[in-house]
């Protein structure tokens, strides 16, 4: 059962924590027929070093193309990385900013009808010296549950996510997905997982200092040992700022699953940007302010990992850690075959 929260304005905390998709709070209060409220709804809540996202979706009929579909996004940049990376643990303002989105999250949920829920707090509360305190403190005050999850398993739900339609048999394949205090890089090869590892390499954590030598090295000397092993590497990449920088880029959208940049569009496309204040990217490439300065590391990492590799080409399909969470979800709902 999901908590139930009393005397609490959903409308209140989503406007006072953030909007985010450029979308009006109000909008979520008053679901349409087109809903579908009778649908099964599995969500997900992904908290991450740079935002915390809310990610509800529907079971479709049998006859659907795809199982699931999005009826719910919701994010918004709580930046928990600025603490546990600069202080060591997650601070008061932070805390309370946290306690009420979950408030708010939770009535999101409900509203929905949610079946399912499951919460996973990755680099930022894997690091705070608090993050099993405020994982408890979080319960406490809003019944919303959420575990730690490390790295291995956040590399799992993220590579898991539908990857078989991205790849072709035979090819050899690096999956990275760049958030705000991780990296995970999975290598897949004859359609199978062949190695993943997590490394403390985020946006977040770049832009804070606070990623260490040997950190980068160890990352460099993996890519180039698998640059060795696997020829002709193809990069899938995932993450909001990989999907920022195909459109910055101009680059071609396949489908409206995945986009397709060219290594030399992003470098373009960074070249672009570095030279400019933050504020300058926001008003010239309409970037909202917790895209606007994380977007340039995002974009240094995927070109050292081209440059290694040698890839040509980078694939961001429109998935994450949310989609991998609620995709586990209702595979754990279906009937067991016997």
């Amino acid at each position: 059962m999901l908590p139930f929260v009393q005397s609490f304005s959903v409308y209140d905390a989503l406007c006072e924590s953030g909007q985010s998709q450029g979308m009006n709070a109000k909008n979520y209060l008053c679901p349409s027929k087109k809903m579908e409220m009778n649908k099964e709804h599995y969500a997900a809540i992904d908290v991450g070093s740079n935002a915390v996202r809310l990610l509800i979706k529907c079971v479709n009929s049998e006859e659907a193309e795809e199982p699931l579909s999005k009826v719910l996004l919701l994010r918004v940049p709580l930046r928990l990385g600025e603490d546990s990376f600069n202080k060591g643990y997650i601070g008061e303002e932070k805390t309370d900013n946290m306690i009420r989105l979950m408030r708010a999250y939770s009535e999101m949920m409900k509203i929905y009808r949610v079946r399912d829920y499951r919460a996973c707090a990755t680099s930022a509360m894997r690091d705070a010296s608090n993050g099993k305190e405020l994982v408890g403190l979080i319960r406490e005050e809003t019944g919303i549950a959420i575990d730690i999850i490390d790295g291995d398993e956040e590399a799992r739900l993220v590579s898991d996510n539908n990857i078989e339609r991205l790849i072709a048999d035979g090819a050899n394949y690096l999956y990275l997905d760049v958030g705000g205090g991780s990296t995970e890089l999975t290598l897949f090869s004859q359609s199978e997982v062949k190695h993943s590892h997590s490394f403390n390499i985020g946006t977040v954590r770049l832009l804070s200092g606070k990623v260490q030598p040997e950190t980068w090295a160890a990352f460099c000397s993996e890519l180039e040992t698998i640059t060795e092993q696997y020829a002709e590497l193809s990069i899938i990449g995932t993450g909001g700022n990989i999907n920022r920088l195909v459109r910055l880029s101009g680059s071609d959208r396949g489908s409206s699953r995945y986009g397709v940049m060219p290594v030399e569009a992003l470098r373009n496309t960074y070249e672009l940007l570095k030279p400019i204040s933050t504020e300058e990217r926001m008003v010239r490439f309409h970037l909202k302010p917790d895209r606007a300065d994380v977007i340039i590391p995002a974009a240094e990492i995927f070109l050292k990992v081209a440059d290694i590799t040698g890839a040509r080409n980078i694939i961001a399909p429109v998935i994450g850690l949310a989609d991998g969470i609620v995709e586990d979800l209702y595979m754990r709902h279906q009937p067991k075959l016997s």
